[in-house]
């Protein structure tokens, strides 16, 4: 088994104003060439994750396994490591933390052995539960060997009863509770696993002959695999030798889907929950277009996750579409200096404004959410700067004034913008001549997906599955997901 230990710098954001998704899971069945595909599956998910990336793989007797701190193309950047990961299954994870540290124990996929079996566990979510089930595993002998929420799944389902390893696995699920998409692979099965209430994505493919299973469809485009179905909500899906074998062991509820995938996390290129990223934003735009008009010469959006809603805003308002920021994509890991003076540069490190579009014009901004504000304000400074003889700020989602529990690294209520000020004090904040968002309505209104029930947490604060509270006591939301169009 190899293991990579270089760790390079910590990917720094502006100043910690980006919300971040953490993590893109691949796992692939009965192909020759497992650990290659897996690399370029985890590629196509390099979005949803650029802390560390692993892969994990069986040749049906032993495992070899590789991760590594850094970008997917940084950790497996010597092709000889490809090679030594042998088998016709994998699992691959590509993260950014938030349950547990930023360190090279966290890496996944993690590896466990128990009773002379050897398992491997890729997730994307979080485990609102875990703080007590890490308390009562500790207390009753467990060593974890990580502080990540994931290694429990692998403490419970080693503590099992059950005489099945797929029994075990279901047995641990029972006792977890919160948002996850699994992937766990044993010598000779791939499970894919999805909680109950569906929170973040996950779908199944086919390539050749082998099945597939990603946290977006953008993964299965990439290799050239074909879009089969979303994992369902609560099923624990059994790939093996014997082919498919779907288990329902949850109990059933209402489903509440992550709407913030469809607003800022998937790429516009995958269909996740049933419909196409790129759809559902330009949607978004159209609404927030009709909502919230305005005077103006232009339309320009906030590159890259806010192109497609101001396309739909632009179509809706009859204002030209314009190119008014180029982002620079090759800016990789900036630093944060102790001076105030080259610290305000980052903004103008990844943005240039483009002069010749905004002189003299009245600008209409679009972008998709406004985290804590300091990189909207400096953007607006930069606009401005180039001669925009207006400012108008549109925000293709309602005000965020929630944290999320539900595996989102998403700022405190108090850092929350939107959670500590009015829409006017925000506009005198940024400085611009009017801010508005589209309304928690408005989102919920999208009528393709008249049967998909959103989880909206972030912007109403009413949470479908219980969380943790400040003291460590657990509370259930009396209201569930928000249903579209209700």
């Amino acid at each position: 088994m190899a293991f990579s230990a270089e760790r390079p710098e910590p990917s720094l954001d502006d100043e910690g104003t980006m919300i971040r998704d953490k993590c893109g899971i691949f796992g692939i069945y009965g192909h020759s060439k497992a650990a290659d595909l897996t690399y370029f599956g985890l590629y196509a998910l390099q979005h949803r994750g650029q802390e560390s990336a692993g892969i994990v793989t069986s040749d049906g007797n032993q495992m070899f396994y590789h991760k590594g701190m850094g970008l997917v193309s940084e950790v497996f950047s010597n092709k000889e490591v490809l090679t030594k990961l042998k088998g016709k299954v994998a699992i691959g994870h590509t993260r950014y933390s938030t349950t547990g540290a930023s360190s090279l124990i966290n890496i996944q996929p993690l590896l466990m052995t128990n009773r002379s079996r050897y398992t491997a566990i890729a997730h994307n979510g979080n485990l609102t539960n875990s703080l007590k089930l890490r308390q009562d595993l500790d207390g009753t002998g467990s060593i974890f060997q990580t502080t990540s929420d994931t290694e429990i799944v692998l403490h419970l389902a080693a503590r099992s009863r059950k005489k099945t390893h797929i029994d075990r696995i279901c047995d641990a699920l029972k006792k977890i509770e919160g948002a996850y998409s699994l992937l766990l692979l044993t010598e000779d099965s791939l499970i894919a696993a999805r909680d109950p209430h569906g929170v973040r994505p996950l779908a199944l493919g086919k390539y050749g002959r082998s099945w597939v299973v990603a946290s977006e469809t953008c993964a299965f485009d990439l290799i050239g695999a074909r879009y089969i179905r979303d994992i369902e909500p609560g099923e624990v899906l059994e790939i093996s030798d014997k082919g498919l074998n779907s288990i329902y062991p949850l109990k059933k509820t209402k489903t509440a889907s992550c709407i913030f995938e469809y607003i800022y996390f998937a790429r516009p290129d995958s269909q996740i929950f049933g419909e196409n990223v790129d759809k559902v934003r330009r949607r978004l735009g159209r609404l927030l277009a009709s909502e919230h008009p305005v005077e103006a010469d232009i339309v320009i959006g906030i590159p890259d996750s806010a192109n497609t809603a101001t396309l739909g805003y632009a179509e809706e308002s009859g204002l030209r579409f314009e190119i008014g920021l180029i982002r620079n994509h090759y800016v990789g890991r900036t630093f944060i200096d102790p001076h105030q003076q080259i610290r305000d540069l980052d903004a103008k490190v990844k943005f240039n404004p483009v002069k010749g579009v905004l002189n003299g014009r009245r600008v209409v901004v679009v972008d998709d959410s406004i985290v804590r504000g300091t990189t909207s304000k400096k953007l607006v400074k930069l606009i401005r700067s180039a001669g925009a003889k207006e400012v108008h700020f549109r925000v293709s989602s309602p005000p965020l004034v929630s944290p999320c529990f539900y595996g989102i690294d998403m700022p405190t209520k108090k850092e929350l913008i939107a959670g500590r000020m009015s829409i006017r004090e925000m506009e005198a904040y940024l400085e611009v001549d009017s801010l508005r968002y589209l309304s928690l309505e408005g989102m919920l209104s999208m009528k393709s997906l008249p049967d998909v029930n959103f989880c909206s947490a972030c912007f109403s604060g009413d949470y479908p599955i219980r969380i943790p509270e400040v003291n460590g006591k657990y509370r259930l939301q009396v209201r569930s997901a928000v249903k579209a169009g209700s």
